[in-house]
């Protein structure tokens, strides 16, 4: 029976571990205004941790008709300034809850340049008729005429019911993180185990 309950635990495990997906997104590595990678694809119950990487960037949703303007109600991680030689890299996750609705994000920053016409875009789940491609050659096309807002929110959860994501802001640290169907497996391979030992 020992056995049973184990086999169990550890196909829970496996299982979680196929669903959810962590992608990770550096804003501003190398000192480029630039996501990386900048358009990726990802099912619900994925994360996307952006990993601020220099300077100072946002990751600020948008639309796809006006990929350098602030979503209403769109979430934003707020400016994330990064010192120069910082050991301690501020991370900002997104956690996809509908993977059928693209996200468009841009960066907010101004100085000494307007980052998003400079192409500094990110999409999620770009669909075929929307293409990554387009949205940042329409951020590009924007110039200098970017409207946005400035956010202040640099901890904490954040979640906007008119999104298909909902986030948190860390500071990058070796602690394991689960979230979604991988927490709630473990749970339930902890109980197994419990019950067996």
């Amino acid at each position: 029976m020992h056995f049973s309950l184990v086999a169990a635990a550890a196909t829970l495990l496996s299982a979680a571990s196929v669903q959810a997906a962590d992608h990770l997104i550096k804003v501003g590595a190398n000192a480029q205004l630039v996501f990386d990678p900048s358009s990726i694809t990802a099912v619900a119950g994925d994360t996307v941790s952006f990993q601020f990487q220099g300077k100072n960037h946002s990751v600020t949703q948008s639309t796809f008709p006006a990929p350098c303007t602030k979503m209403a109600n769109g979430i934003d991680s707020g400016f994330m300034s990064v010192p120069s030689g910082s050991t301690q890299l501020p991370q900002w996750t997104l956690n996809i809850t509908d993977a059928t609705t693209p996200l468009w994000f841009f960066c907010a920053q101004l100085n000494p340049v307007d980052h998003c016409s400079m192409g500094m875009v990110f999409a999620v789940n770009a669909p075929p008729t929307k293409t990554f491609d387009q949205f940042q050659t329409a951020a590009k096309a924007t110039g200098s005429n970017a409207t946005t807002t400035n956010s202040t929110t640099t901890s904490g959860t954040t979640t906007s019911g008119s999104t298909a994501a909902t986030t948190t802001t860390t500071t990058k640290s070796g602690a394991l993180k689960l979230g979604g169907s991988a927490a709630a497996a473990m749970t339930v391979a902890a109980l197994f185990l419990g019950v067996a030992l």
